[in-house]
């Protein structure tokens, strides 16, 4: 076999490498920013949240169903894979337990951020109000109120009023009402709803109402319905005594009014509330499911200064969508919205511009990037087919997850400790550069972990400890392959320098292999596991390729300095390649080589 040239410049790969671990060190520990790794949920404690799902009109859980439950949760808590929040399942079927384990969050922040995990559909908006009641304004005294009743004793009072501010010191106003047919509890028609105004009415507006009461008129008698008393009411297309009852009642400042996770049919109609409790909605029967949202993003459009969010809609939502936009879109506001439902409580509510043909819609609004960013999350992560019960939410004590960052640690500097003796016991100088080796790879390591800790999110878990703690034997594992070829180089007559470098070649294709398929084991268990096995397998890939990097650029380079040293290339007992244990009478030399090749030359001729 030819003799390998030493690469000329065994310093440039030492250079690159020392301007690369300079520079990871600067970006690791750069002031005034986090300088450690963060940490899992078993070294440092956390939040686990057990959910129990529960199907519409008690119907069976599927496994499937719990499956796409879980895999939402997933990506709403741990949404890049290597920040180490395990959702996990026990059980099946209606028996079945979500249980999510997020590390470092206390249990009031991730209790609510599973809160909104239920079932999301799209509505029409039939009645909106505000929230809570109104003030009714005081007239002034150039105001004028006039009444008249009419109608049966078991009538419902129905009133209306309107507000038109004059520049004038005294203004009117008129309202007409014809007397509602009396509603005895045979599910007779009550008064129309009506909306909540947004202005109050100026004290030189007046009023007039016509309660159908038999009671004589008074404006004392008036309902106290705020909404009763701001605008003309809207004309309703459901008759439901008890449904309109129950929206007129609703006060979303009642506490628990906002709480959401009550199950709704989403074949029924809808009495709620907005998440922020500021107006109350009646909606009609939903129209499309949040399983019919294929995506949503958010937007910035080209040259505007506020947000949307954009979507797009499976077959049958797109078809849905079209039917309902050309039905609504030209009604009075605010018939023409549709209300986002997520967990029983209103999203949002935008209105219908135009029929929407195209199967993809644009939610405009003044968002802000945040805003937009929660609503887009919501339509793409909330079509859950499941509703969620929280069933137990504790906190892990950080003393336990301490004991085991300890323990962690301690096994890794054990494992570390006896991999160094057994290579400066057996290769002694050779060892020794193996020892270097292995001090560089674990300071790219550690600083790695902090860098994409404070960058993507990854989190150390014990898990990632023992993928780290492999790494060291994977490591070591090259610097023997390398060295046992530079050895059997020399057995076969070749001096050190040309034992280097023909040893390099052969060991090369070995290790190369060898992390190929320590490499190709970490990527599909990355692919195809969850939690702590993720982080193990990412930790393994990491490391792996951290341990051709250092061969490439320390080991490999560091090996071929020392062949050019007159000490080493003699081969005495502390540079681990004695001939006697080599098993030669002595290593060969440059000036010894050529008198060999000499020597079998005159022989030949």
């Amino acid at each position: 076999m030819a003799q390998q040239q030493t690469p000329a410049r065994p310093g440039r790969s030492l250079a690159i490498l020392a301007l690369a671990v300079i520079g990871l060190i600067v970006w690791a520990f750069w002031p005034g920013v986090p300088n450690s790794p963060q940490l899992g949920l078993d070294l440092r404690g956390g939040t686990q949240v057990i959910l129990k799902p529960r199907a519409l009109n008690d119907q069976t859980i599927s496994d499937q169903q719990l499956q796409q439950t879980v895999e939402i949760i997933r990506q709403r808590v741990n949404g890049l894979g290597v920040a180490e929040a395990e959702v996990s399942t026990q059980g099946s079927g209606n028996n079945a337990a979500i249980i999510v384990s997020i590390p470092g969050v206390s249990d009031n922040g991730i209790a609510e951020s599973l809160k909104q995990t239920a079932l999301l559909d799209f509505r029409a908006v039939e009645a909106e109000a505000a929230g809570s009641p109104q003030p009714i304004p005081t007239p002034s005294p150039s105001a004028s109120a006039s009444g008249s009743a009419s109608g049966s004793a078991t009538a419902t009072p129905s009133a209306s009023a309107s507000a038109t501010a004059t520049p004038s010191a005294s203004a009117s106003a008129s309202q007409s009402a014809s007397p509602s047919p009396s509603a005895t509890g045979n599910g007779a028609p009550v008064p129309n709803l009506v909306r909540a105004a947004t202005t109050t009415p100026s004290p030189s507006a007046s009023a007039s109402a016509s309660p159908t009461t038999a009671a004589s008129p008074s404006p004392s008698a008036r309902p106290t319905t705020p909404a009763d008393a701001l605008i003309p009411p809207i004309q309703s297309k459901t008759n439901d005594v008890a449904l309109q009852k129950k929206f007129l009642e609703l006060d979303c400042s009642v506490p628990g009014a906002t709480s959401g996770g009550t199950p709704d049919d989403p074949a029924q109609w809808l009495v709620t509330c907005s998440q922020d409790g500021k107006a109350k909605y009646l909606l009609q029967p939903a129209f499309i499911r949040g399983t019919n949202v294929t995506d949503a993003t958010a937007a910035l459009p080209q040259g505007g200064t506020t947000y949307t969010v954009n979507l797009s809609f499976d077959t049958e939502g797109q078809k849905k969508l079209a039917e309902v936009s050309q039905n609504i879109y030209q009604l009075a506001p605010p018939q023409n919205q549709f209300a986002i439902v997520l967990d029983s409580l209103v999203v949002s509510s935008p209105y219908f511009r135009e029929p929407i043909l195209g199967g993809t819609a644009q939610i405009e609004g003044s968002f802000t990037q945040q805003e937009a960013k929660a609503l887009s999350n919501v339509l793409k992560y909330g079509a859950l087919p499941l509703t969620l019960d929280l069933s137990q939410s504790t906190s892990i004590s950080p003393t336990l997850g301490d004991d085991q960052l300890k323990a962690g640690i301690a096994a890794g500097l054990l494992g570390l400790i006896l991999v160094a003796l057994y290579l400066l016991l057996y290769y002694r100088a050779l060892g020794l550069v193996a020892v270097f080796s292995l001090v560089v790879a674990g300071i790219i390591t550690y600083c790695g972990f902090v860098v994409l800790g404070r960058t993507i999110g990854f989190t150390l878990t014990l898990a990632g400890i023992a993928g780290a703690i492999v790494a060291i034997g994977i490591t070591a594992d090259s610097f023997i392959v390398y060295f046992e070829r530079i050895r059997d180089e020399i057995r076969d007559g070749r001096t050190l320098r040309a034992a280097c470098d023909a040893g390099w070649v052969r060991a090369r294709r070995t290790i190369l292999a060898a992390d190929f398929v320590s490499l190709l084991a970490a990527v599909v268990l990355y692919l195809l596991s969850v939690g702590g096995v993720r982080g193990f397998a990412f930790t393994l890939g990491m490391t792996t390729l951290i341990d051709i990097a250092v061969a490439f650029l320390f080991t490999r380079p560091v090996v071929s300095v020392l062949a050019r040293n007159s000490w080493f290339a003699k081969g005495g007992p502390m540079t681990g390649l004695d001939p006697q244990r080599l098993g030669v009478d002595s290593i060969p030399t440059a000036s010894t080589s050529r008198r060999r090749s000499t020597s079998s030359a005159g022989k030949g001729a």
